[in-house]
Parts: C-alpha cells; structure tokens; sequence
C-alpha cells in the first residue's frame, strides 16, 4: 500500500504557500479602492489553513526520497489540488462564478492553458486581474521542475533522455529538487523582470506590464482585455514573441550559461528546430498576407512572428482574429498548436524533442528497408537513442492522439459543433487557449460552454500538462500493487 503521507505532507506545503500568495492580490485591491480586498483575505486564511492542517497531519510521513508511485500521485495530485483552492477568489469574489467556471479558470490558469471562461475583463477588480497572472506564472515555474526532475525519472514520453542532461537525481527526488528549484526559479524572476521592463518601455500602463510578464514568461495567455494582445498592438508584440521564445527554450540551457557552460546551448537540437520552424513559420504567413491579404511587409511580419509564437510556445495570446486571414491560416494554426517547444520549458503540447526522435526513429526503419542487412541506430543529440525512450515516445504520441479522439468525441456528445469539439480537444490538450470557430476561436471564450463540456477540457488540460502517460498511470492495477 503506497503511503501517502510523504504525498500529503508536500501538498500540504504547496497549499499553505498558496494561500500566502492571496496577500498580493489582497494589497492590490486596498491600493485601488476595490472592494474584493477581503475575497483574497477570506480565500487566504482558508487556503492556509488547509494546507497547514494537511502539513501538521503528515510531517511523521516526511522522507528523504519518493517511490515511483508516491511520484506519480503528487505530480497528478498538485494540478488537481491547487486549482481548487486557486479558484476559490472566483467563487467569492466580483466575477461570482460557479464552481464550475472558478475550477475551469483556476485549471486554464495553474496548466498555464489560457482558455477563460470569463469576459468584461476590462471591468473586474484589478486583484482578480493579477490573481489569474499569478497562477499561470505559479504554474509555468512548476512545471519546469516537474519536467527536469519528475518526468525523466518516471521515464514518461521519452522525457529520461533529459534524465542526466544538467541535474542527475540519483534517486532522491526531494532534496535534489529544492536545488533545482532554486536556480531555475532565480532566472525565472530575473526573465520576469526584464520582460515587465520591456512592456513599460514600449508604454504599457504598470499593471499591464506586471501582469503580462507574468503570463509571457508561464506561456499562459491570461491578459487584462477581453481583446489580449490585440489592445497592445505595435512594438509590443515584438517584446512579448521575445520573450515567448526565450520561455519556450530549456531553462537548464540558462543554468548552464550562467555557469560558463555555453556550447550544450548552442549545440541543442531542439533550440535550433524550434527557431528554425518559427521562422520559416513566419516568414510563411508574412509572404501569404502580403500576396492574399495585401498586407503591407511590417504589419504581416509582426502579426505572422507574434501569432506563430503564441501559439507554437502554447502562450495563447491574440493580437487580432486569424480566421480572418483566410481557411489556410485557420486550419495551421491548428496544427501549429500541436507542435508546442522544448523540453523544460514553460511551453506545453507534443515537443520539438519528440518529433525529432519521431523522425530519427522512421530514418532508422527506411534505412532499414533499403539494406535490410544493416544495423541502423536512431540518434538524438549526437547521441544513440536507447529502445526503452523509443517505446516512451510512440506510446505518448499513441495515447495523446488516442486521448485527442476521445475528448473531441465526448465534446461532441455534450452538443458541441464538430469544429468546436475538435479544436477544443486540441487545445485543451495541448494547453494553447484558443480553438477554432466562432465560439472558442481567438475571438471568443469558453463562457458559454455546457458544465459537462468545461469538465472535460479541465480533464483534458490536466492529462496534457502532465505529458499524458504520467496521470493514465494511475488507473492501472499494477500502479497500486507496486
């Protein structure tokens, strides 16, 4: 029996320190005049207090390290929990949202989705405003350390090919953790900073310019106007594919840089297809508005860069309605969304990393047809690519098109279009923010979705945060018997 106190004590931790985090939002509405203030109080005390009781229930369970299945459990349980009590500001506060709407909110926000189901944005209380950005930019650092420390350990998607890259855990998860944590978090903050600097350069008001570092840097998408970018267009949106960028790339590059280690950062695969297909994404969609549209250079240029690079990197974010563009552009900008950035970054969705160990894998099978006799081995990095990280792989491309189908069915089920439940599946699943269509489109919300259909996209973003296999793992009967 998997005990799950260790489980518990770490939650318990994560949950007092949420609530904490509710002060901010709480000064911000005092310093403005809003009457919310005490949302955040009341929404705080019973955040910390829960996870101070949680904490002082399991500190007999602490230990130094974690059993795989303890692993599992709290990296599934911590996107479970932590919208929950995240969402609670929702309920009480302004926007009066229902349980449903605050954990759909609370969900888009901790999974760094972006998809909201709330409008009028420009009106609500500026603490409701920046409690949304905290919780994409909570996330965004979170899942960088579950994705350099968890995932390579439980071997999920072909994630152990990072397993030695900068941090060998040696199996103590904890204590190796709190180290990475630490260094990663130290230039989060600082990309944050440069990045709220950047927004005030360009002539964002403070709040705007806080509150879209800290939804740029988590690749979230949360923004302050119902419009999101399209209320910043011109030197803005530069700014922000910038930063989008560098927050897509592997934060373990950055540890490395500041180290004196420059060559693994300039000799990473994935950071050079990723910029590669950037731009000739861009350069793509410049050359089709200059020629469909009649554009003029500038304005497509910046519009094809901001656009690709929200939605590559997962951000979300909308500077204008691209349905507009034509049925192209619709229809690759769904399948942009799918390709997501690299491995311990903020950014979310497949991974350059797979597709690259996809395509060595199908070198390796062709080459393999035309001189049957010889030995070909798939490589990556340089590297040769062990058989267990193959399987890894195929098996998460299987269960994420697998899983894709299935909540794109059940979507349809509830009532919704075939165009609404298809982008929604993918987008939920991918954690990008805006489907296609009039309804979920860069346009439009989630607002006015059925309960039944919210449900499953907070299902499906929590499935595709956690890289897929890592929450299907705890539906088998070998997980509980160890």
């Amino acid at each position: 029996m998997t005990d799950m106190r260790p489980v518990g004590y770490v939650i318990g931790t994560l949950v007092s320190l949420l609530g904490l985090t509710m002060v901010v939002p709480m000064m911000i509405d005092l310093y403005f005049g809003s009457g919310d203030w005490d949302v955040f109080f009341t929404s705080g005390v019973i955040t910390f207090g829960f996870g101070v009781a949680l904490m002082l229930s399991t500190q007999n369970g602490q230990q130094q390290g974690l059993s795989i299945q303890q692993m599992f459990l709290l990296t599934t349980l911590i996107w479970l929990i932590l919208p929950l009590f995240g969402g609670i500001p929702f309920i009480l506060g302004a926007t009066e949202a229902s349980l449903t709407d605050a954990f759909f909110e609370a969900m888009s926000g901790v999974t760094t989705t972006g998809a909201t189901v709330f409008s009028g944005l420009d009106e609500l209380p500026e603490g409701i405003l920046l409690w949304r950005s905290m919780l994409q930019w909570f996330g965004g650092v979170g899942i960088i350390v579950v994705a350099m420390v968890f995932l390579p350990e439980l071997k999920v998607g072909g994630m152990q090919v990072f397993r030695t890259e900068a941090f060998d855990t040696d199996g103590k998860v904890l204590p190796r953790a709190g180290e990475i944590a630490a260094r990663i978090s130290v230039i989060y903050v600082a990309l944050t900073v440069l990045c709220f600097l950047g927004y005030l350069l360009v002539g964002m008001t403070i709040f705007d310019a806080l509150n879209h570092a800290l939804t740029t840097l988590s690749t979230g998408g949360f923004s302050t106007h119902d419009a999101s970018f399209g209320a910043f267009q011109g030197p803005a949106e530069y700014v922000s594919a910038f930063f989008m960028i560098l927050a897509s790339l592997p934060f373990v590059r950055y540890v490395q840089l500041i180290a004196g280690t420059a060559k693994p950062f300039w000799r990473d695969t994935q950071i050079h297809a990723y910029l590669i297909i950037i731009f000739g994404l861009t350069v793509g969609f410049s050359v089709y508005r200059l020629v469909v549209n009649a554009d003029h250079f500038e304005h497509s240029f910046r519009e094809g860069l901001f656009n690709v690079t929200s939605i590559i990197s997962g951000t979300g974010y909308a500077s204008v309605d691209y349905q507009l563009w034509g049925a192209f552009p619709g229809v690759a900008f769904f399948f942009i969304g799918l390709i997501g950035g690299c491995a311990g970054s903020t950014a979310c969705s497949v991974k350059i990393f797979r597709y690259q160990l996809l395509w060595a894998s199908m070198r390796a099978q062709i080459r393999k047809i035309h001189s049957p006799n010889g030995v070909f081995t798939p490589r990556y990095q340089g590297h040769p690519v062990t058989e267990d990280v193959l399987s890894s792989v195929m098996a998460f491309f299987s269960f994420f098109i697998v899983t894709l189908g299935v909540t794109a069915v059940l979507l349809a089920a509830t009532g919704l279009d075939f165009i609404t439940a298809i982008s929604g599946a993918a987008t939920a699943l991918a954690c990008v923010g805006p489907g296609l269509g009039d309804i979920i489109g860069p346009a439009g919300n989630f607002a006015t979705l059925n309960e039944p259909a919210k449900w499953i996209l907070c299902i499906a973003m929590l499935i595709g945060r956690l890289e897929v296999m890592s929450v299907f793992a705890l539906f088998t009967i070998r997980f509980w018997r160890g």
